[in-house]
């Protein structure tokens, strides 16, 4: 199956998956990061979020809890619909008053916040694989940002659902180091 294809077929299951889940639920899923996950961000690691869309896997209680542990947070930043995708500081997790609505109608960091470079990266996806490979929504802003900042490490957060067997990798797509849904830790991954 072609990424396009599955694609379609990954966001329907998610769509579905989401749907079924009674909201009460939905607020205690991503609460906590796992603590085998916590040994993998340095004490002084600035810590990059997205902000989930509907059926996402929710990033905002993991970006509030690394607020409360003194991280220095970002997200994603656009300048026009055409430009890289950068970090800014995000110094509000918790009412989001400096974010403003950007190119693609996501909040994002005001055009005025400092730029950070994350050391460690929350990413969203649509599928993964046990071995931590990615298939995210096709705008390939992730796989260049990673590719401009090797060191970076990269955490996917999905649904049991988006489990897949195999995915139709490039070489520029980009793995995960480790990947959490609301059952699991995929990895570390070497």
């Amino acid at each position: 199956m072609d990424k396009a294809a599955l694609r379609k077929q990954l966001r329907q299951q998610r769509r579905d998956h989401v749907a079924a889940l009674p909201a009460a639920m939905r607020a205690l899923i991503f609460h906590h990061p796992p603590a085998p996950l916590l040994e993998l961000i340095p004490a002084d690691a600035t810590i990059g979020h997205y902000r989930a869309g509907p059926t996402e896997a929710p990033a905002a209680a993991y970006a509030k809890f690394f607020a409360e542990r003194g991280h220095r947070l970002a997200l994603p930043r656009f300048g026009s619909r055409s430009a890289a995708m950068e970090f800014a500081s995000f110094t509000d997790p918790f009412d989001e008053s400096d974010l403003e609505t950007g190119p693609f109608g996501l909040l994002q960091p005001l055009a005025d916040a400092e730029a950070l470079t994350p050391d460690v990266l929350f990413v969203p996806l649509l599928g993964f694989t046990e071995s931590g490979q990615r298939l995210g929504q096709g705008g390939g802003h992730y796989d260049r940002w990673f590719a401009a900042n090797p060191s970076a490490r990269g955490i996917g957060l999905g649904w049991d659902c988006q489990l897949v067997d195999s995915l139709p990798i490039e070489a520029h797509d980009h793995p995960m180091d480790a990947i959490v849904t609301p059952t699991r830790l995929y990895g570390p991954f070497a």
